[in-house]
């Protein structure tokens, strides 16, 4: 590696580290002509497939674009950056792990939505309306349908329901119209 301030090529490593999270090497460097110290950090280059787009442009796949439809859908909704960051990182890792250099765009739209339906349903539901084109309010039902379906099969895990009138994981009816909270029941004084 040159050093950054003469040039040299000649320069040891002092020190090596893991830093974000384990996915990088940070490196602590000596160049030994002048003596400046500086750091290096080291990533694995894992290349994402092509984006092809519907009208069958194809785009490198940008993480950032990603995150920003991701947080559109999201917008004023209860749900923490560390949860929204580690959907975004499972969808990175499943295009990566198809092993192919070209992805529809609809299938990352698929892993999207797929991701959504588990964090919220109300952001699901705002992305399968732009992603769908929903043009009609039948839409809407027919996808809050599919909802209630996949919830009589695998229940919420922590998230508000965009479906009142159904079962609350504590198994109370919750009126039409309520939104029930799960998680813990509050403590008793006794």
């Amino acid at each position: 590696m040159h050093c950054p301030f003469c040039g040299d090529e000649d320069t040891k490593v002092n020190d090596s580290r893991l830093a974000a999270e384990g996915r990088q090497i940070r490196r602590r460097r000596e160049c030994l002509a002048c003596g400046e110290r500086f750091t290096t950090f080291e990533t694995a280059e894992l290349v994402m497939p092509l984006v092809i787009k519907s009208h069958g442009e194809r785009q490198p796949f940008d993480e950032q674009k990603l995150r920003a439809g991701i947080l559109r859908a999201l917008q004023k909704r209860p749900v923490e950056q560390e949860k929204i960051e580690a959907a975004i990182e499972r969808i990175a890792h499943r295009l990566r792990a198809l092993g192919e250099r070209e992805v529809a765009s609809r299938q990352v739209g698929e892993f999207v939505m797929e991701e959504l339906r588990h964090l919220d349903e109300v952001a699901y539901v705002r992305f399968a309306s732009v992603y769908r084109s929903f043009q009609d309010i039948e839409a809407f039902r027919d996808e809050v349908d599919k909802l209630r379906t996949r919830r009589r099969r695998e229940p919420l895990a922590g998230q508000l329901s965009l479906l009142g009138g159904e079962a609350d994981p504590a198994g109370k009816a919750t009126p039409k119209g309520a939104v029930p909270v799960v998680g813990k029941p509050p403590r008793r004084s006794h």
